[in-house]
Formats: C-alpha cells, structure tokens, sequence
C-alpha cells in the first residue's frame, strides 16, 4: 500500500535532525541536485482570480489572500493524458492466471538445464552469446547463480595468475575478445583496455584491415564494449570511433547480410546496450530472435512469457498506485499541473527493475507524480512569493506551516508531508531507524534548486553553463529520487553510507548531471517556449556565442564524458552501496536516453514513445502455450 496515504499518520511537529548530514537552512546558496526533466508545449499567460499570496486568510478555507484582486499566472497548455484513471482501471491481463505462472515454472527449469548442459559442453563464446541472447531478451535476472557461475570460470582462467602464458588476447578474434571484455566488465570484473592492443597498428590506431572492418559482429561487439569506458581509457575511446565509422558503412551500403545482425547494429546505433534498460527494448529484441536462425526455442518460449507475466505485474502495480494518487485529490485540486499516472511509473519501473521491488516502484511512481506537479507549480503557476512559501513550510517542516500557503499548495504540502512521513514509517518498522530528516533534506535541497530557477527566470537573469548545471544536477530531481530508492530498497543505516547519500557522492552526482543533460539536449525548444529558464546548451551559447550547433555538439561530448565518469565511480560506490542501490542509480540515466531518445520526451505528443509505452505496460506478446 502506498505510504503517503496514511491520513491518520501522527508525526512530531517537529523533527531533531541528527548529526550525521549537515543540513542546509536557508536556499539562498547554490545546491546541486537534478530536475524531473519533463516538457510540454508552449507557455500561455492567463488571469486567475483565485486569492493565492498575502498572509490573510479567509475563515471557511484558511488560504492566504491577494492583496491585489488578480494575478497573471502562465499556463503549460497541457493536453489531456494518453491514459487516464479508467483506462487503467479496465486493465485485466490474463498472464496472472495459475497456468501460465505453472508454464513459466516448467519452462524456466529447462532454460536452466539448458545453461548447465552449456557449461559442461559448449565452448566458451557459446556461453557468452547465450548470456549475451538472455540478457537482451529480458530474462537473464532469472539465471544470475549460473551467469556468475559461468563468467567467474572465465575470468579465473583468462585473467587470473597464469594470464601471461595462458590465452593471450592476440590470438583472439576481436568479437569474442570484445563480446568477453563487455559481459566481464558489466558484471564488475576489471579487464584492462590493453586486451585491444593487439587490434591496433604501431600507431596506436585501429587496423582498417578488410577482415577488421568487415568484420560486422566483431565490430558490433567493439562498439558495445566501448561505452563501459572509464576516463582517460583512450583505446575505448579511439575504438567507438572506429567501430561507428565503419558499422555505419555497413549499414548504409548493405553490407550486412545477416538479417539478425543487421537489426542489432541498427539498435545499438540509437543506444547502446550500456545506456538501455534490458526490460524496456526485450520486446523488439524477442521479435527479432524470432527470427533468428538459431534460436532457442525453449529460451523464445520463456521470454516471450515471462514479459506477459511481467507485464501483468506492472499492470496491478500500475492500478493500485492510481488509485491511491487519485484519493489524495491532488489530480483535482491542482488542475493547471499535468495528469503523468503512466509517464511516473515508466519511470519509477526504469528506475527499479528487480521484480520483488514492487512497493518501490510504486511509492517511486507517487514521489514522480509529486515530483511532475512541483514542476508545474514553480515552472508554470506559482508566484515567485508562493515558491518561496512553498520552500519555506518544507524547510520547517510542521503541520503549522500550512497555515501560510494558498490553498492549492495546502493540498500539495499535505500530500507530500503524508507520502514522506508514510515512507519513514514503514522503514522505522522495517529498519528499527528514523530516517525522515534525511528524506525532507533532500527534498528541500530539490526544491530549493528549483527556486533558484524561478528567480533566475522572474529576473529574466542568464546563468553560466556552470551556475546552470551545478544547480542542474539537483532540480534534475535525481539526488532527491536516490534518497528515497536508497531507503525503499530497506538499505540500513550505516553511517559511512548515509553522509555519502546526503552529502551526495560524486556517483550520484554524475548520474543526475546525466539526466540532466539528456534532457537539455532533447527537450530545449519545448521548455524554452513554456517559459523555463534558458538550458544547458542556450546557456553555453550565452557564455561563447557558438552556433546552437556547436553548442549541442558540445553538451553531447560533455554528456558522454560524464558517462565515463559515472563508469568509473559506479564502481568505486560499491565499497558503500549495495550493488542494486548503484544499478537503480545508473538506470536514471538509461530511462532518460529511453525517453528522450525521441524529442519532445514525457511532455509533448509522441506517436514512437506511445508505441513503445503501450507495448511495454499494456499490448502482451502473442503467446500460445505449446
């Protein structure tokens, strides 16, 4: 049940904060957090009588009173949601029924004896690639004990003691040397870059040799393998270049033959492997292997099932967080902000994968619907005196602080301090810890990012690409979303981790500034005509004068840096978070390439992302059992 629709919870008024994070009591300096990154069309100007912002209150709704009769608020011109509260009320998938949970039963025990009979027989690249087909058809969570299994054997053997005089990696081929060196380092094994050296000349380039740069599947593999780059690995770097250059050719000139491979070169073009999110692209991926020559037919059967079943999962998930939100009135009572039910949960699912994480994702999908109607409140409705308001009652944090909102942020307060205070409870019952300072400081750190946007824009004030982005990386609202994973994952409280969570390591940091810029460079035009303050590449354009061209290319080689940085950090993090923490972090940065890899993202009409999202969540795979 959704935390933050515990009406009758009762909490201190006031909360003792804890030494172990030094918190901020003002927003008046720079925070650095990151924004939910969502747009939509263009901003209108309209005339509210409401009575919104002086500090007298009228007696029969104890809102605070205009001084002046009216007030210009501006308008998101928000279109009504794809899928509203009764289309997700009629769902009722069928793949919850006793026989087809009994099939996948059957069905993953033989995909197992699959795994052992490839261990014992096969050589090793045909236990990658079946890794490798797993992993893209969306099934490889239910086979970790085996993959470990499977890669540990290859690494103890290939890299261990006797490396130097055992398989050395110049008499591999490069796709099976590269398929290796992707599935090691993605599952936390370091490999070092030089196992590539023996595939470049004296000086130090890729060979175009013709075998190299027809070699399509070793090329494919290459490409995958450099975006688990750290920085300054050169070589990986040197090797997408190469790989892209000459996969592109291939492609374009149809050079590539094999339907199967030529599907996969494709999708790897638009977003590698590293930035997707296996779940959200399994139902492409099981099309294709479909088609594959030699697929598996027992591995297709189970996958093709164990999305349905998934699926049907994501749909209970998906109409017991609905009803929940649409209790609080928060939908009703706030009518100029956007109706997200689907748009959060894409989210909140991208964010937390692992199946037995439900109650996660759905208290995620209610903290991003808090989250998508504070952004319309300070982009869109909210006068500069409200937002102040609003940030002040959340840095006090009292039940008195309502007194001095208007009404529409009464009923936004309350919800957010019921959602918050639900979410600390079930962890003190869990956890035996009280973690509500640490989830409010994130919060106010969130929405004082966002007043510092609101008065850059009342001012009409143009920040630096550094003012913008080390503010950027907090009203991306990604710092905020750790805080509450970290703690609804049940992750305790150890005290190295949490100064880290709430001082906010450079790990998390580097994946909101992700998020941040995938966002600014597919959603600038949009948010600009709504009326936000000027985004990364406007602001680089007012700091250098570059073309809006140049200006791009540069937050795109600034994004891919940053993803470099998050590699190497990812794994430094490990030594104080817990390895699901740290995936459900870098999955913040994969959803918003899956959404923002068509413009216009959550905010504006998109035929391709409504496709996608409706054969995500709610268009099963044709099944038949057999």
């Amino acid at each position: 049940m959704g935390a933050m629709f515990m009406q009758s919870l009762l909490v201190p008024s006031k909360l003792a904060v804890p030494d172990i994070c030094t918190f901020k009591r003002d927003c008046k300096g720079s925070l650095c957090t990151f924004p939910p990154v969502y747009s939509n069309g263009a901003a209108s100007n309209a005339i509210i009588t409401r009575p919104c912002s002086s500090l007298s209150r009228t007696p029969e709704r104890n809102c605070v009173q205009l001084d002046a009769p009216t007030v210009v608020r501006r308008s998101g011109n928000y279109k009504p949601p794809l899928w509203d509260f009764d289309y997700i009320e009629s769902l009722n998938s069928p793949y919850k029924e006793e026989r087809y949970l009994r099939r996948a039963s059957e069905l993953k025990v033989q995909v197992e004896m699959l795994i052992e009979e490839a261990i014992l027989k096969e050589p090793e690249i045909k236990q990658l690639e079946l890794i490798d087909d797993m992993q893209r058809l969306g099934i490889a969570d239910h086979f970790e004990t085996q993959i470990t299994r499977i890669l540990n054997n290859i690494y103890n053997n290939k890299y261990g003691k006797n490396y130097e005089d055992d398989d050395k990696p110049c008499e591999r081929d490069l796709y099976s040397m590269a398929l290796e060196f992707r599935l090691l380092r993605q599952h936390g094994f370091r490999v070092s870059q030089d196992v590539f050296d023996c595939f470049r000349n004296e000086e130090g380039e890729f060979m175009k040799a013709s075998t190299l740069a027809e070699d399509t599947k070793g090329l494919l593999q290459l490409y995958e393998s450099s975006f688990l780059s750290t920085q300054g690995e050169s070589t990986l770097h040197q090797a997408r270049e190469f790989a892209t250059i000459f996969l592109r050719r291939n492609l374009d000139q149809g050079l590539i033959f094999d339907e199967y491979l030529s599907f996969l070169v494709g999708c790897a073009l638009k977003l590698p492997l590293h930035w997707s999110i296996p779940r959200f692209r399994a139902r492409t991926f099981i099309g294709a292997y479909e088609r594959k020559s030699d697929a598996i037919t027992t591995v297709l059967e189970f996958a093709k099932l164990d999305f349905n079943i998934f699926q049907a999962t994501n749909q209970e998930e998906l109409k017991n967080v609905t009803r929940l939100w649409k209790s609080t009135g928060v939908a009703d009572k706030l009518p100029f902000a956007r109706v997200v039910l689907v748009p959060s949960y894409i989210w909140a699912f991208g964010l937390v994968q692992p199946r037995e994480h439900g109650y996660a994702r759905m208290e995620m999908t209610t903290l991003l619907n808090l989250a998508f109607a504070v952004d319309d409140i300070f982009d869109v409705y909210g006068t500069l005196e409200e937002l102040q308001l609003l940030t002040d009652a959340i840095q006090r944090w009292d039940t008195e602080s309502i007194d001095q909102l208007p009404y529409y942020m009464q009923i936004y307060y309350l919800a957010l301090f019921n959602f918050v205070n639900g979410v600390a409870y079930n962890y003190l019952k869990e956890q035996e810890s009280v973690v509500i300072p640490y989830l409010r400081k994130s919060l106010l750190d969130f929405l004082c990012s966002y007043l510092q946007e609101a008065k850059w824009y009342h001012k009409g004030q143009k920040p630096s690409l550094e003012e913008y982005l080390q503010n950027g990386c907090t009203s991306s609202g990604g710092l905020m979303l750790f805080c509450h994973i970290y703690f609804l994952l049940q992750n305790p409280v150890e005290k190295e981790a949490i100064r880290e969570l709430c001082e906010y390591h450079d790990f998390l940091r580097l994946a909101s500034t992700v998020v941040r810029l995938t966002n600014d460079l597919k959603t600038t035009k949009a948010e600009i005509e709504k009326g936000d303050v000027p985004k990364a590449i406007q602001c680089y354009m007012n700091d250098t004068g570059a073309s809006e061209k140049k200006a791009r290319e540069h937050i795109l080689s600034l994004n891919q840096e940053t993803w470099m940085k998050l590699n190497g950090e990812a794994t430094d993090a490990e030594t104080l978070f817990s390895r699901t923490f740290i995936t459900c972090c870098v999955n913040s940065c994969r959803v918003g390439h899956y959404i923002y890899q068509a413009d216009g993202g959550l905010g504006e009409p998109n035929l391709t992302l409504e496709g996608q999202i409706n054969g995500l969540l709610f268009e099963p795979i044709l099944y038949k059992i057999i």
